[in-house]
């Protein structure tokens, strides 16, 4: 039987059966019931590309197996798998449990994310090691050399966006590179400012969407759920800030402009308000250009990667309409292709739209 990572399979799952199998780690359960009061569980399975879930109805086999299987279990799922609007389902479905080099590939992970990764954790720490100010420049040094690792573990959400093993990287490298566009456009910004704020911004997630050494089942921390990142991630830098200050090397800020209060000032700040609004999470609203380059930054980010998965798992209503994913808005268009031909010339009827006209 052919072989799908879970990103492929919801790519290539739709309407019509695809018999594959998929490895998977179960993640997480939790028990529901149908409208008729029958019990079924809901199975949480992920690899290195993504996660999904799958209904084990109370009639199936898997139902009463699931109960004996420990979290951090890894599977070898064979179905006949089809994919709606609420998710996929596996028909004839098997399973095994991974040993030995099996499980040990598994745990490697996908080799192109692995390099994508490694190459964006690259870019981190070029753009964090071209900040000036001396304060930041040592802040981000400082965190990358205590919570390097660990944050290259953290996804940058549990669904939705970058809801990966090395998430987090992947959306802080890409809002980098958004950033550095950015400052050449709007000379007002704080560059400095603004790559230090990208790299912290989400860092509370590596207790919020953290992995654990080997895995790819996102863990629960009791202070993810009762702080949340935003406030963790301010105790966290004021906590690398007052480390700082009392180093031999923070001698020679007190003559630095701005002063330092200032800039842990304004650092705090953007992390505090990146959400935009105070009913999405954020303490207080943008007050600083930088700010608002951040919010929308992060924003932008998150929002395009949802869109490419959506083009990637969500089925055809018609042709090139996207069945809509949440929490986007509405259905996808398919987007329009770059141009590529040879001008007005090599179209017989350039004032005449090809296919699917209105008129």
């Amino acid at each position: 039987m052919e072989f799908r990572s879970i990103a492929a399979l919801k790519e290539e799952a739709g309407e019509d059966a695809l018999a594959c199998a998929v490895d998977a780690e179960l993640q997480g359960r939790s028990e529901r019931e149908t409208k008729g009061g029958k019990p079924y569980l809901v199975l949480t399975f992920a690899d290195a590309t993504g996660s999904f879930a799958l209904n084990a109805w109370s009639d199936a086999p898997l139902f009463e197996a699931a109960r004996d299987l420990a979290d951090g279990t890894v599977l070898r799922l064979e179905a006949a798998w089809t994919q709606n609007q609420y998710g996929l389902n596996a028909a004839r479905l098997s399973w095994e449990r991974l040993a030995g080099d099996a499980l040990e590939s598994f745990y490697a992970g996908d080799p192109e994310i692995a390099a994508r990764q490694r190459a964006d954790w690259s870019v981190i720490r070029e753009h964090c090691g071209a900040i000036r100010d001396p304060r930041l420049a040592a802040l981000t040094a400082l965190f990358i050399e205590q919570f390097g690792e660990r944050f290259r573990r953290a996804a940058a959400a549990r669904r939705n966006h970058h809801a990966r093993r090395g998430g987090l990287v992947e959306h802080v490298a890409q809002m980098m590179r958004a950033a550095e566009a950015l400052c050449g456009v709007y000379e007002e910004l704080n560059r400095d400012l603004l790559v230090a704020a990208i790299l912290f911004h989400d860092c509370g997630k590596m207790w919020e969407n953290q992995y654990p050494e080997k895995g790819f089942a996102q863990a629960h921390s009791v202070y993810g759920e009762m702080l949340g990142h935003i406030p963790l991630g301010i105790e966290l830098v004021n906590k690398l800030w007052h480390d700082l200050v009392d180093s031999p090397e923070a001698a020679g800020w007190l003559a630095e402009e701005p002063p330092s209060e200032t800039v842990r000032l304004h650092l705090l700040h953007l992390i505090a308000s990146h959400h935009g609004q105070l009913e999405f999470g954020s303490p207080t609203l943008p007050r600083t250009p930088e700010a608002f380059a951040l919010h929308y930054i992060d924003n932008l980010d998150a929002k395009l990667e949802m869109v490419r998965l959506a083009y990637a798992e969500s089925n055809e209503l018609a042709d090139g309409i996207h069945e809509r994913r949440f929490p986007l808005p509405a259905n996808l268009v398919t987007p329009l292709p770059a141009h590529e031909g040879a001008g007005p010339a090599a179209r017989s009827d350039p004032g005449k739209p090809a296919g699917n006209e209105l008129f």
